[in-house]
């Protein structure tokens, strides 16, 4: 683990995983580290990596944040249980993509996202602007806590204006 500044003013740690560094904003977390404190949990080694790991990109799968850690000598088995420990506190957040399959990503505030099923582009929407319309759904439904992440899936501007492929037709 290297640790340095950059323009005399952020630290930074370098820390090498999955052979590669990922650039670590120390803020970032040392927030979560007086989080986890202020709620009597400690900052192990394995949630420091996870958090490392998330916060070098997007909706990660158990088995992608695996990879990126696996050399710290952490087991997969590890993986999932600091990664539910994670989401139960609200460090990190789930989600089921498309086919259902589980993601995770550092929750810096309640969002939601838009994704193309065709290219998989991603579009952040603020919880702001759906905070009605989820007040409007529990109010009908009588379903509390919806989601503090929700995914809608459709197709983007530039997958919707491409030319659609020829069906073979049979004459």
């Amino acid at each position: 683990m290297i640790k340095f500044a950059i323009n005399n003013n952020i630290n930074y740690t370098c820390v090498a995983i999955a052979s590669f560094p990922i650039l670590v904003d120390m803020s970032c977390i040392e927030h979560w580290t007086r989080y986890l404190h202020e709620r009597k949990f400690r900052m192990t080694p394995q949630r420091l990596a996870i958090l490392q790991a998330l916060h070098a990109g997007g909706h990660l799968s158990p088995s992608q944040i695996y990879a990126r850690v696996r050399e710290t000598g952490m087991t997969e088995a590890t993986v999932y249980r600091t990664l539910n420990f994670l989401a139960e506190h609200g460090v990190v957040y789930p989600s089921h993509q498309e086919g259902g399959h589980l993601t995770y990503e550092l929750s810096p505030a309640e969002h939601h996202h838009l994704v193309c099923r065709v290219c998989g582009q991603e579009v952040t929407i603020e919880h702001a602007r759906l905070r009605f319309l989820l007040d409007e759904l529990e109010a009908e439904t009588g379903f509390h806590a919806i989601g503090p992440h929700i995914t809608f899936f459709g197709i983007c501007p530039l997958c919707a204006a491409r030319p659609k492929p020829l069906a073979d037709s049979a004459d």
